[in-house]
């Protein structure tokens, strides 16, 4: 038996060996071209686990030929970083790699900075996380961002061919690949994942030759294949579960899943940004208050830490969820983006532009604007889309009491021109 995994046997060092993600390995791609040109920038890797971020640092080092560093964002610290980039200054063009990059903390981030800026160090960092929230502002500026996508079932299948046709050790035995959609459902999209359990399934048997079927792969999956990976489906199922019982008004469910993704170890405020999301996009102004108690739970979070953190996040998820719900500022925003692509860059109505100068002001630029201000209760009916969609509804107030206030207020001011 082999002690190396597959998937690590399997990993590819060129990048035309590359499977998925070709919007990054074909000709005509700009990291294509820098890899071997040898003119690699900084860059991030944004992407699911399992498609390719680790593979494509490995390819990088592989095919560029320079020295080449790896540090882990849960182990490693300043102190390890700082030792890197010491030895790094006396190396043309090395290379850092840091996997999971989203884990380092301020300072961690802050202290590549100075390197990355000057260039002694090209950094590849690797994250599952959206780098716009987990990268301080400073250190992503200075990197392109790569975007990887995950990877469809044809490109699943052809790893699971790949590796029963060149593995050397899975070639030892006799294997009828019948059926894939249990390793396909149980990967979850996840090429590393994938492998090492189709490993699993062929050195499990002890027949010759070796059957693989979708019944064969779950006995063995349930056997010796943890379900729950905060970094693979199970992931994605749990907080889909999780949102899905807030935004259905179910405190029970909510906190139990809360307390699921807790025990697993999930990151705190990947927890707590998904609630500031839920409370605008699901509740919105039914319970405006909502947004204030998510967006403090978030910032409670970073600042006390767990364990206490999970007793304020148990109390925004239950707020959340007892609270009552409309989508209509989702919709809202959703249906103006989807005119403004279909109409275009339409032109500002003359009575609402800026006139800063005489020559605007003789255009007649803001002339027919009315001040709100001056009309009672604050308000003057005029009108404020361009005149080609002039009339356009896009906000409809949600059957709640706070909106149905809104409903009413709208109503007043405008009469029948929103259908109030």
């Amino acid at each position: 038996m082999n002690n190396i995994p597959l998937a690590e046997r399997m990993r590819p060092s060129r990048l035309e060996e590359l499977i998925g993600q070709g919007h990054l390995s074909s000709p005509q791609s700009f990291l294509y071209q820098a890899i071997k040109s040898g003119n690699v920038p900084s860059l991030i890797l944004w992407g699911p686990p399992g498609v390719g971020k680790t593979t494509i640092a490995n390819i990088i080092a592989n095919e560029i030929k320079a020295p080449f560093y790896t540090l882990s964002a849960i182990n490693a610290g300043v102190k390890d970083i700082r030792e890197v980039l010491e030895k790094a200054k006396f190396q043309q063009g090395a290379v850092l790699f840091i996997d999971e990059i989203h884990r380092f903390n301020k300072s961690q981030q802050d202290a590549l900075l100075g390197a990355v800026e000057k260039g002694s160090i090209r950094l590849i960092g690797a994250t599952t996380e959206n780098p716009s929230f987990e990268v301080n502002a400073a250190l992503l500026s200075r990197c392109q961002v790569f975007p990887l996508h995950p990877l469809g079932k044809a490109d699943l299948e052809a790893m699971i061919q790949q590796a029963l046709d060149q593995d050397a050790d899975l070639k030892k035995k006799e294997v009828i690949l019948q059926e894939t959609d249990a390793l396909l459902r149980i990967s979850g999209g996840d090429g590393r994942k994938l492998l090492n359990l189709l490993e699993i399934v062929i050195e499990s048997s002890l027949e010759n030759p070796c059957t693989l079927t979708d019944e064969r792969v779950m006995q063995v999956a349930q056997q010796k294949v943890v379900l729950y990976d905060k970094s693979g489906e199970q992931h994605y199922d749990i907080v889909s579960a999780f949102i899905k019982s807030i935004r259905g008004s179910d405190p029970n469910a909510a906190v139990y899943w809360l307390a699921r993704m807790i025990e697993a170890g999930e990151e705190l405020t990947f927890i707590a940004r998904r609630l500031v999301i839920l409370a605008s996009e699901d509740i919105g102004n039914a319970n405006p208050n909502a947004l204030l108690l998510a967006t403090n739970c978030f910032e409670a979070v970073k600042l006390i830490g767990y364990p206490e953190s999970r007793i304020i996040l148990s109390q925004c998820v239950t707020y959340l969820a007892s609270s009552p719900k409309s989508n209509a500022s989702y919709l809202a925003i959703n249906q103006a983006q989807a005119l403004v692509k279909q109409t275009g860059d339409l032109p500002v109505p003359l009575a609402l532009r800026n006139a800063p100068t005489q020559l605007m002001k003789e255009l007649n630029y803001g002339k027919a604007y009315l001040y709100s201000h001056d009309g009672p209760g604050n308000f003057v009916n005029q009108e404020f889309l361009p005149e080609e969609i002039k009339d356009t509804r896009l906000y409809q107030p949600g059957d709640n009491a706070r909106e149905q206030e809104l409903r009413t207020f709208l109503s007043k001011r405008w009469k029948g021109k929103y259908g109030y």
